[in-house]
């Protein structure tokens, strides 16, 4: 198997955690986004989204991270993705609300237009407010995550139980360290977030990630 991905990408590392957590063999291709090699062939023909990840097995492609997880996870028989119907349908109910509500606001509103020139709004009063606009949004969803989905109970997003939804949510929470967010108001957030940092692949898959936050020290930011 083959993944293309670049080690900052927000949805390359959930996928990158979960194959190093598990020791599948995979054969990783650098796409450097920075570079632009993503809007370029020949990655365009493998993708034309110009998005990574992008997994390849024996001719078989999949281009999204959540896809890419499932795959990986029923590949290996693992039970980050239960068999249980209804233990599985609660996993994919928590992916696809990190993926299309919370996600929305806090990644791509909120976060991206502060670290990622291409994603900044064209004047300075656009970017003002659309800052404004996803702030409060990307804070009630926070909220939800925090109270609703994990409370003060729970360890994981579904449970007792690490499954392919912390994999995929800690990917996607871990970037507003970026903006120098400690999570202090929502602190089952605070709690998860640690848990999944003591995986032990976590540092290895993240010191990139880590790195490009680090060169970004003296940015202003507004945050959460």
């Amino acid at each position: 198997m083959k993944l293309y991905m670049h080690p900052v990408s927000m949805t390359s590392r959930p996928v990158r955690l979960f194959i190093a957590e598990n020791n599948i063999p995979v054969d990783e291709i650098v796409v450097d986004l920075m570079k632009g090699e993503h809007y370029k062939p020949p990655f365009t023909t493998l993708n034309p989204n110009r998005q990574v990840p992008v997994l390849e097995d024996e001719g078989f492609r999949l281009t999204e991270s959540s896809a890419i997880l499932k795959y990986l996870a029923d590949k290996i028989g693992s039970p980050a993705y239960p068999k249980d119907l209804k233990q599985r349908a609660k996993v994919n109910e928590m992916m696809d609300w990190l993926n299309t509500q919370f996600y929305r606001e806090y990644g791509y509103g909120f976060i991206y237009p502060q670290i990622f020139p291409n994603n900044k709004r064209p004047t300075d009063a656009a970017q003002q407010a659309c800052l404004e606009w996803s702030k409060e949004r990307a804070q009630n969803w926070l909220k939800i995550l925090d109270q609703h989905w994990l409370g003060a109970r729970a360890n994981y997003l579904c449970g007792e139980r690490i499954t392919l939804a912390d994999y995929l949510g800690a990917g996607f929470v871990s970037v507003g360290e970026i903006i120098r967010m400690d999570f202090g108001a929502y602190p089952n957030v605070h709690r998860w977030l640690d848990n999944m940092k003591k995986l032990r692949s976590w540092a290895k898959v993240n010191e990139v990630f880590y790195g490009f936050r680090d060169a970004l020290k003296d940015q202003p930011f507004a945050t959460l």
